[in-house]
């Protein structure tokens, strides 16, 4: 880890959605010079998580994570995709391997880029949303507890995405006492982030939200920065399209609301990410 370099821990630049090739490909080269360093591409389906994948082994200190989103959890052919990525043999999670990576499709990247199992950081985005009418609970917890065995099997962290579920989100991760990850997005109240700190070691992801808003703001020892590009930009560039650029106003920010230096907001919440996450290969 060097001074006063940053990490986005969970945005979307590989979604052709939300960006075209070209808008990524500036977006990573402001990021850097912004000094975020290492940018993390959350997947949230099988087919989004490939393309995370696909961006992430052609750039240098991008990585990707491999999930599927609550709001994916009635889909059959995502359900399909867990099933068999857990059918098959996994080596025991204490020698370290990565064999989900090894499992997914080969993407055809440069000659010398790592191996995308070697860039393969987490699960996730996974969880609970209850926020819209008409979601399953049943499938979602389900989904849950799938992408947590595969976590577990893998040796992997989790990306949490958890929206006005938190009583069946501290249910379930009970199951799984060791499973280690971080709360993406945090957006409820001091009871339970006091909950999130106290009954379990999970960091908590803070992004340009926190800018505007009331919400509890953790110790800096549990953040995680993360932008969620692109969405939630920080002031002052809120109501314009979040990139990963945009993790320094959310550190500036951080710091004035904690009455620390920068530096110390820099280096800890990257120490955080690279820790959780594994990113000092």
């Amino acid at each position: 880890m060097t001074m006063n370099s940053l990490t986005d821990a969970h945005c979307h630049l590989h979604d052709r959605e939300f960006f075209s090739n070209e808008q990524a490909e500036e977006m990573v080269k402001r990021a850097k010079e912004a000094g975020v360093n290492k940018i993390i591409c959350i997947g949230t389906s099988r087919e989004d998580s490939l393309a995370a994948r696909d961006f992430a082994i052609t750039h240098e200190n991008v990585y990707w994570t491999y999930g599927i989103h609550p709001s994916n959890a009635t889909s059959l052919s995502q359900r399909r995709g867990v099933r068999r990525l857990a059918s098959r043999g996994v080596a025991p999670a204490a020698r370290g391997a990565r064999p989900l990576g090894r499992e997914l499709p080969k993407a055809n990247g440069p000659a010398g880029r790592a191996p995308e199992r070697d860039k393969l950081v987490a699960i996730g985005e996974v969880g609970l949303d209850y926020h819209y009418d008409g979601y399953d609970r049943e499938a979602q917890i389900k989904l849950f507890e799938e992408m947590l065995q595969l976590a577990m099997d893998n040796n992997l962290p989790v990306s949490f995405h958890v929206r006005e579920a938190f009583n069946d989100f501290f249910a379930v991760v009970a199951n799984f006492p060791k499973v280690r990850g971080v709360v993406h997005s945090f957006t409820d109240s001091k009871k339970v982030l006091k909950r999130i700190l106290n009954e379990t070691e999970f960091y908590v992801g803070v992004n340009g939200l926190a800018t505007y808003s009331t919400l509890p703001t953790p110790p800096l020892e549990r953040i995680i920065l993360e932008t969620d590009a692109p969405f939630l930009a920080p002031v002052p560039f809120r109501g314009k399209i979040n990139e990963p650029a945009f993790i320094r106003e959310i550190a500036e920010w951080l710091s004035a609301k904690l009455d620390t230096s920068f530096d110390i907001v820099s280096q800890q919440t990257t120490k955080n990410a690279e820790e959780l996450f594994n990113l000092s290969k």
